[in-house]
């Protein structure tokens, strides 16, 4: 494990989940705008439609039956709450990445407390929707935290 997490690695690694990071967080600034004009009626049709020949296929199609379930609790709350965060978070996050990017040392630990934070909303929100989305989100920022403290400690071994 110690081979593993050596200093080369840990940088090679960091930037990775900086590039797929970036792109994540890109998708979720455009998921964010797109979301604004996604109604609860509008994400009710367009379920439906995808689903219909699946479910047509395979009744018991997990995935579909769970769209479908959820496009029937897919609330105007649940819509101005999902816009605002796929926005707010992609955003601040790109910005982060930039940071971290230029290894601007100060945007290391302001980085992990965005991180957090983020885990922390995260895992509230989970307790209220059980969305497996914002499991694999948070399993993704924790990497990220990981990877940022690990490479923080590089950097500041070497200067």
């Amino acid at each position: 494990m110690k081979h593993f997490l050596n200093r080369k690695n840990v940088h090679i690694g960091f930037h990775i989940s900086l590039i797929l990071k970036g792109l994540f967080d890109t998708g979720e600034v455009l998921s964010g705008i797109l979301m604004i004009f996604m109604t609860p009626d509008r994400v009710e049709r367009l379920i439906a439609a995808l689903s219909k020949e699946e479910l047509l296929e395979d009744p018991n199609d997990f995935v579909m039956n769970y769209l479908v379930s959820y496009s029937h609790v897919f609330s105007m709350s649940t819509q101005h709450f999902t816009s605002l965060y796929l926005l707010s978070h992609g955003l601040i996050k790109i910005l982060a990445l930039i940071l971290l990017w230029n290894k601007k040392l100060w945007a290391y630990p302001l980085s992990c407390i965005m991180f957090l934070g983020f885990i922390v909303i995260q895992i509230q929100r989970f307790t209220h929707t059980f969305s497996v989305m914002l499991i694999a989100v948070t399993l993704l920022d924790v990497i990220m935290l990981l990877l940022t403290i690990l490479e923080y400690k590089n950097i500041r071994k070497a200067a």
